[in-house]
């Protein structure tokens, strides 16, 4: 038995040992009637035993006396003297290390025991709100982030035949640090003394109360669960404290959010954590029909993770008393904040089986997500997980697939892969594509969900799932992106270093470019992240990159990739990582799926925190194809009998048109979303019932009649993750992170309209009213962070708290004004009440002691005050200074102070910082000033930690300038024929002067001063001409004769002809004798670059001033230079295919010109009129500030248009009248070809010019574009940023533009864009130093070159729209001289068979969408025949011209262009040909002409087609797919396998071959039998009675049997390959069949 006489508690709160300890005489009488009840218990040998006591001792009090019957805790071993064992303590089962020794002189005995609680068997600890977190064991090699230990000096006395304990002392330790144990730590210690005093008779006096098994030795958790360590509440008057809450927060959190809130919203959950569910309906009957309160309860009822708040949300939901969005957006919420128990499970599966949540779509899809959750949050933190949970869905899973529910299936696979339940593995192995199984049947996206749901389960059973991902990875007869998620979850599995070789190996040989992208790329970017990624992967990863090589870095974005970046602090052990996964399988511009995810690492635990999968792979087919396709049973049929003849065809498997998206919130799907077509054709027809324009008619009514007036505020639990765990005094110590938001808006707008509007106005009412609309918006929001170390009891707290308080408000307040009669808009920002910081943030750390018994008294210790007591003594350093760097002590008694403690203790000094920045705009009359304060324990020892401790504040706060107040910012907008009465000030630039709006005085000066300012300004006008031409000519001189120093380097070339010195003296004089502001787009003839095109993208740079280069060279360079010269002449030069001949740049612009406009240059448009006037204007734009003393700021745009010479000038002047600044830019479009722009800055726009030009034309038949941009003077901070960058991405165009006035060189910089193909473009630069520098570009995609040549098909805008998308990404096949080059752009050579079809492309999926046959007759032509939608067209060369049939009706070429009655297909003359186009259908073009042909299929048809020209998927290894899917070996018999071969010799067509499978002449004897052996490859033959009189030979795979198999032939396996005759063309005689 044991009874405590005469306790005390005693509060300790202040700076350690300086401070005394204050009785806690309320906290002693409270609890004295329990202290004072004794306790019974089982001790034999030393070892306690059962503990007994009776029902009115609290679970705490129990656990005091487990702490002081813990030091009675013996495990002696009489036979050693140092021993250690896993031993049973307040704490758990822990590894003890026993240390017994001896001290002759006093007989006794010295024992001292040390217990490492990181080392324990059982440790007795809870985790709140860790169930998504893992522990990082790569963070944790180096350093622990929780240690703890333990130890116990006895000095015992042996006696008769036992030891009597004499003496024992407990020192425990546990620390606690966020970074790495060399940036500091927090501690927590506990200290006990047991001292035997004497022995007494007296017996203790009996209980009469009843005494109950309560438990051992070990610690038992109590309330210290639902109270918080944030505050300490009393609870007297539960409904009462709620009322108060909720009317608090309900009351101070309307228009701003009040910087409590966030505290008293979590007061308000302690209070409802602990409430019953006849407790909750109470609060809901009083409160759900009063607005703010409703909404207050509702959010804060799934924060409190309680099984009563989750019923609640079910019962209030089966009982309609809250919305479906309220339900689900609480039980999302609920989800992942209750605590998961059998009973929580329980009631989600009777959710899962309601009838009501399986009506509801959104609902269904949130409870049984939600459902695997639960299981998968309680599976975490439980050793065994009971199978029975996930049987239901295990079941449902199996139902669905017996009756093919295709929806449902993935519904159960989602909810078994947010499970992660190990059995679920049997379910899920049993619909995976395992070749052989009735699962290969199954669509595809049910494979895809059930490989994704294996990653949890890999978790918990790493090994059984990665064999299974082998398995799958390894099987190259699955689909493509099965195989590559297969590759995802098998690394996610930590594989060895044998199973990454394997895989690395496997990639060598990859027939699949798709797949080997994906898992080089993969484990490249794995092998870089040693630091986030385990240690052996990376490792293994790495060896396999040695093993690859880099050959795969080559392929393109079109095919998979995956890539993983991170960064990690092992210092502070705070990191990130980020993984995009890319999966394509046909090569599309749109990939068919990604997935984004993210994950994070701080102290010692990782978490992954969002992932985003998205799978498009039938959105752009959905878009671009024509919808009534499918409908079309006619067509599939006639195409059907054409194939028919094709040995074993088989149709590629159809993709449904699916969009789908996934979101994961820690490791677990929260929801997701597939949309088809019948989704959006329902979702259309819903939206046609929808009264849409009645409701945006009714909101308009609101807004202009009355206006609104909204509020709304939301709280948000960010965080509560929790670990509690007891101390040796039997005391829980818990770690926490606390996070709480609230945010709220607060909108108001009134209306005010001229002339008021009636009830019921309509649209056009609106064009004759004056609207005006004043605004105020406030949001704003409050956050609070907590992260605390301590005790935590439901009696007394007492811990280290650092807080972080963040408060913003950013109000704003703005009037509008619109009279679309009038053309004018108005918009104001007028003054709003701003507190005195719009945002701030204070973190302090300090030390809080609390006891129920006072809950209003909080005593607080800041952690650094003032002055900072330290001891000089590294020991007492360690030692003492408990309160001022660590957590409270804790003990089972007082402990008395020591003297030694008393001594003097020098101070050191805080280390303060504080600054401020701060900008202003006087313009606006505004200053925003950043203000930052810290002041922290660095001084004493400069580590992370003792940083952080202090205080430290930020603030931004936004306030007037003093003397520069501003009332109000106006945006003004006048549009029409009386803009320029908007103007501020009144700007003729003609005359050059400023007239501004005043008085009468201002009026007659300008009358006065009238003639002369006409007189002075016609003459300037002309002065200005006759200047820009002058300098016109002497640039052109200078450009071609300036000079530039040469340079050795091979990719320079210098294009300056050598000219004498007194012409560059010339040319310089000249330059500066003209006038800055007369430049103009006369310096056209500043010229621009072309190149020629370049087989890579590399930059070239030649040097032809070498006099050492030979004449070739020479010859290049004046070529390229005659594209910058008006008079050279151009050059030629012969080369290889990637090699074009660069000729001059042929302006379109002079050939227009010929046609009769009048104006042809920006001179002769001045000359008629260099300025626009007022009646021209048709813009005004003021933007200004309106000041206190009604002086106003700001600028003004004018905008003025002159159509008939296209024309526009804009000029933006600062309305201040002490300023004539000015920006003054002039536009014109000389032509369809050309246009010049002309902008001048600076004081009255004369300071700084700049002329740009631009203009398309011609360069060796290419169609191309020049700007030309040239400058007379630059700000030279242009040239100072130029310096900055050019520092750090050295660029030599950027070089050459910085050091212009140090080459002498010219003022302008030329650009040439040549496109010299659909997919490349030549970019020729010319730098002022007369050097160019040639780039050719490869795009991804088509330019619609011939549509910018006006030959695009289509007239209707939509049709040309849908063509020109279908074309940039179009695929394309091509014949040119008996050379085939395939979509995938792989050629070989074809010998066609005479008269006889060979299918070149069609739609291989069973839509059957198109067909293009191609024949060769007896005369060697061509013939293409097109089966699309219900026409056959034919193409085919007649009297030297193509011909073409429509359903065998002649189309001569006057009727051309043909276009479809019903369907978007084209026919029509393109070149010397003819040309089909269908891009709605999937046939983007099909050209023929006489001696070539090409076939474009559309983007979303990659992959999806078959025939002579492949499948169009970028697998250029696997190219040669026959009818039956069998890939080839070899292009002849890839060819002759998609022949259609003829019935019989009374076919209509002239073909008469047939396709069979040949007989090897010879017989061979396999495993000892004779075997007859027959090609698996069809070989074409003629047809009996005809003879061959024209063969080919062809390598095809033979199958060898005994005897003949019941299977086909085409299905067997190759045995050995043989070459053997193909017939091409046939002879027959009359006999033929």
């Amino acid at each position: 038995m044991l009874k405590l006489v005469e306790p005390e508690l005693s509060e300790y709160s202040g700076v350690w040992p300086k401070d005394p300890a204050v009785p806690a005489t309320k906290l002693t009488a409270a609890l004295a009637p329990q202290l004072a009840i004794p306790i019974k218990f089982e001790y034999t040998n030393g070892v306690v035993g059962k503990v007994f006591a009776p029902e009115e001792v609290s679970t705490l009090v129990l656990n005091i006396y487990r702490g002081i019957l813990n030091i009675l805790q013996l495990n002696i071993k009489k036979t050693h003297k140092v021993y250690d064992l896993q031993e049973v303590g307040t704490q758990g089962v822990c590894k003890t290390l026993y240390s017994i020794s001896e001290d002759a002189r006093i007989e006794n005995i010295l024992l001292t025991k040390t217990r490492d609680l990181s080392n324990c068997q059982e440790r007795l600890n809870k985790d709140i709100g860790l169930a998504y977190t893992e522990k990082c064991d790569k963070c944790q090699e180096e350093t622990k982030n929780l240690r703890g230990t333990t130890t116990l000096s006895y000095t015992l006395k042996p006696v008769a035949d036992a030891v009597m304990i004499l003496k024992a002392d407990v020192n425990e330790l546990i620390q606690f640090s966020p970074f790495s144990e060399a940036n500091g730590a927090a501690q927590m210690r506990t200290k006990q003394s047991l001292e035997f005093l004497e022995i007494q008779k007296e017996p203790i006096p009996s209980i009469k109360a009843e005494y109950r098994h309560r438990g051992s030795l070990k610690y038992e958790f109590s309330n210290e669960l639902l109270q918080t360590p944030l505050q300490l509440i009393k609870i007297r008057d539960a409904p009462a404290q709620v009322a108060e809450v909720l009317k608090h927060l309900a009351t101070y959190n309307t228009e701003d959010v009040h910087e409590n809130a966030p505290l008293k919203f979590l007061e308000l959950v302690q209070l409802l954590r602990v409430a019953r569910y006849e407790d909750l309906e109470m609060y809901w009957n009083q409160y759900k029909k009063m607005s703010p309160h409703r909404h207050w309860f509702l959010d804060t009822i799934p924060a409190t993770g309680t099984f009563a708040a989750l019923r609640f949300i079910k019962e209030r939901f089966m009982a309609e008393e809250i919305s479906i969005a309220e339900a689900a957006q609480a039980l999302v919420t609920a989800v992942h904040m209750v605590t998961a128990d059998p009973e929580v499970i329980k009631l989600f599966e009777s959710l899962v089986n309601s009838d009501k949540v399986v009506e509801n779509p959104l609902l269904r899809e949130v409870v049984f997500l939600g459902y695997g959750t639960m299981i998968n949050k309680y599976c975490n933190n439980t050793v065994d997980c009971p199978v029975e949970l996930i049987k239901p869905i295990q079941q449902r899973l199996s139902d669905a697939i017996a009756k093919n529910e295709e929806k449902n299936i993935i519904l159960y696979i989602k909810v078994l892969g947010n499970a992660g339940h190990p059995s679920s593995f049997k379910s899920l192995t049993k619909i995976m594509p395992i070749h052989g199984t009735a699962a290969a049947s199954l669509p595809m996206t049910i494979h895809v969900e059930a490989i994704k749901a294996l990653r949890n389960i890999a978790k918990r059973e790493s090994r059984m799932v990665q064999e299974l991902a082998l398995q799958l990875y390894m099987d190259k007869a699955l689909h493509p992106e099965l195989r590559m998620l297969s590759c995802i979850v098998l690394f996610e599995t930590s594989p060895s270093v044998g199973l990454v070789t394997t895989v690395a190996n496997s990639v060598k040989t990859e027939e699949n470019l798709q797949v080997a992208s994906f898992t080089y790329s993969h484990m490249k970017s794995l092998s870089r992240s040693p630091a986030t990624i385990h240690p052996d992967v990376a490792a293994a990863c790495s060896t396999a990159m040695k093993i690859l090589g880099p050959k795969l870095d080559r392929l393109s974005l079109r095919y998979s990739k995956a890539v993983h970046v991170d960064l990690y602090n092992s210092s502070l052990t705070v990191g990130a990582a980020a993984t995009a996964f890319y999966i394509n399988d046909a090569a599309t511009f749109m990939p068919k799926s990604f997935v984004a995810k993210t994950k994070g690492f701080i102290a010692g635990s990782t978490a992954e925190v969002l992932e985003i999968g998205a799978n498009i792979e039938g959105l752009q087919e959905l878009i671009l194809k024509n919808p009534a396709l499918s409908e079309s049973t006619d067509r599939i049929t006639k195409m059907k009998r054409v194939i028919k003849a094709l040995s074993e065809w088989r149709s590629l498997p159809t993709s449904k048109p699916l969009a789908s998206v996934y979101v994961k919130f820690f490791g677990q799907e929260i929801g997701f979303a597939n949309i088809d077509k019948p989704m959006i054709d329902k979702a259309v027809e819903f939206g046609k019932e929808l009264p849409i324009q009645e409701y945006g008619r009714e909101a308009l009514k609101a807004l202009l009649l009355s206006g609104i007036n909204f509020h709304y505020a939301k709280p948000v639990l960010a965080a509560e993750m929790r670990r509690i765990l007891p101390t040796v005094a039997g005391i829980p110590m818990e770690l926490s992170l606390y996070s709480a938001a609230v945010a709220a808006a607060s909108v108001e707008i009134k209306p005010n309209t001229s002339p008021r509007l009636p009830e019921d106005f309509d649209a056009k009412t609106l064009l004759e009213t004056d609207i005006e609309l004043e605004a105020e918006i406030r949001p704003s929001v409050a956050m609070d962070t907590y992260a605390v170390m301590g005790l935590n009891t439901d009696i007394f707290q007492a811990a280290l708290v650092a807080r972080a308080k963040v408060h913003s408000v950013m109000p704003a307040k703005m009037a509008a004004r619109l009279n679309i009669k009038e053309g004018d808009f108005k918009l104001e920002a007028l003054p709003v009440d701003v507190p005195e910081n719009i945002t701030s943030m204070n973190v302090t750390t300090f030390a809080v002691a609390r006891n129920i018994e006072e809950p209003l008294v909080e005593r607080i210790t800041p952690l650094l005050p003032t002055k900072v007591l330290m001891s000089t003594s590294n020991r007492t350093r360690s030692s003492k200074l408990v309160s001022t760097l660590n957590s409270m002590s804790a003990s089972s008694e007082l402990l008395p102070m020591e003297e030694e403690d008393e001594e003097p203790i020098p101070e050191y000094k805080v280390r303060r910082f504080a600054k401020k920045y701060c900008a202003k705009h006087v313009g606006v009359g505004l200053k925003a000033c950043f203000k930052f304060a810290s002041q922290n324990g660095a001084s004493i020892r400069d580590i992370v930690l003792y940083k952080l401790a202090g205080s430290h504040n930020f603030s931004f706060s936004v306030t007037p300038i003093e003397g520069e107040v501003v009332e109000r910012l106006e945006m003004e907008v006048k549009v029409g024929a009386k803009a320029a009465e908007r103007l501020v000030k009144r700007i003729n630039l003609s005359e050059e002067e400023i007239t501004e709006e005043g008085g009468p005085v201002l009026v007659k000066l300008n009358k006065i001063l009238s003639s002369r300012r006409n007189s002075s300004s016609s003459s300037s006008s002309s002065s200005s001409s006759s200047s820009q031409s002058r300098s016109s000519r002497s640039s052109s001189s200078s450009s071609s004769s300036s000079s530039s120093s040469s340079s050795r380097s091979s990719r320079k070339i210098d294009l300056a002809a050598r000219t004498n010195s007194s012409s560059s003296s010339s040319s310089r004089r000249s330059r500066s004798s003209s006038s800055s502001s007369s430049s103009s787009s006369s310096s056209s003839s500043s010229s621009s670059s072309s190149s020629s095109s370049s087989s890579s993208s590399s930059s070239r740079r030649v040097n032809s001033t070498n006099s050492s280069r030979s004449s070739t060279r020479t010859s290049s360079a004046s070529s390229i230079a005659s594209l910058f010269s008006a008079s050279s002449s151009s050059s030629s030069s012969s080369g290889s295919r990637s090699e074009q001949v660069m000729e001059k740049f042929q302006r379109l612009h002079k050939k227009q010109l010929a046609s009769g406009r009048s104006a042809s240059s920006i001179e002769a448009i001045y000359k008629e009129k260099k300025y626009l006037g007022e009646e021209e204007a048709t813009v005004a734009v003021i933007l200004r500030a309106v000041k206190a003393d009604k002086r106003m700021v700001g600028y003004q745009l004018g905008f003025y248009l002159d159509k008939p010479n296209a024309r526009v000038q804009i000029i933006v002047a600062n309305i201040s009248s002490d300023s004539n600044w000015r920006i003054c830019a002039d536009a014109v479009v000389l032509s369809k070809y050309k246009v010049t722009t002309k902008i001048s800055w600076g004081e009255q726009c004369k300071k700084y010019s700049t002329n740009v030009t631009g203009e398309t034309g011609i360069v060796s038949s290419s169609p191309a574009a020049r700007l030309r941009v040239s400058w007379e003077r630059l700000p030279s901070a242009l040239k100072r940023y130029g310096k900055m960058v050019n520092k750090y991405v050295p660029v030599k165009i950027l070089s050459d533009l910085i050091h212009i006035k140090r080459e002498n060189s010219t003022r302008n910089i030329s650009v040439i864009a040549v496109a010299t193909s659909d997919k490349t473009i030549d970019i020729i630069t010319k730098t002022p130093m007369s050097s160019v520098y040639n780039v050719t570009m490869r795009l991804p995609m088509s330019m619609p070159i011939d549509e910018i040549k006006g030959l695009s098909p289509f007239d209707e805008v939509i049709d040309k729209i849908h063509f020109m998308v279908s074309k940039a990404f179009a695929a394309e096949c091509s014949f040119v001289e008996d050379t085939l080059y395939t979509f995938n752009n792989r050629s070989y050579k074809n010998k066609m068979p005479s008269s006889c079809y060979q299918v070149a492309a069609q739609d291989c999926t069973d839509e059957l969408k198109f067909m293009v046959l191609l024949r060769k007759d007896s005369s060697e032509q061509h013939h293409i025949n097109v089966k699309i939608s219900e026409i056959d067209i034919d193409m085919f060369p007649k009297d030297d011209n193509v011909t073409v049939k429509v359903n065998e009706m002649e189309i001569p070429p006057t009727s051309l262009p043909y276009r479809h009655p019903t369907a978007s297909i084209e026919i029509r003359q393109s070149g010397e040909g003819l040309a089909v186009f269908a891009p709605s259908h999937g046939l983007q073009e099909v050209y023929f002409d006489r001696k070539t042909w090409r076939i474009k299929v559309a983007d979303w048809m990659k992959g999806k087609t078959c025939g002579l020209c492949g499948k169009a998927d970028g697998e250029i290894r696997q190219e040669y797919h026959t009818p039956n899917g069998r890939v080839a070996k070899n292009s002849v018999s890839f060819a002759h396998s998609w022949i259609l071969p003829a019935e019989s010799c009374r076919d209509a067509s002239e073909c008469r071959l047939k396709l069979e499978s040949v007989q090897l002449e010879k017989q061979l004897t396999i495993q000892g039998e004779d075997s007859t052996c027959f090609s698996v490859e069809p070989v074409p033959r003629c047809l009996p009675g005809c003879l061959p009189v024209k063969t080919t030979p062809v390598t095809v795979g033979f199958s060898c049997l005994a005897s003949d198999p019941q299977t086909s032939v085409f299905d067997r396996s190759v045995d050995l390959r043989q070459t053997t005759q193909a017939h091409l063309a046939c002879s027959c005689n009359a006999k033929c069949s």
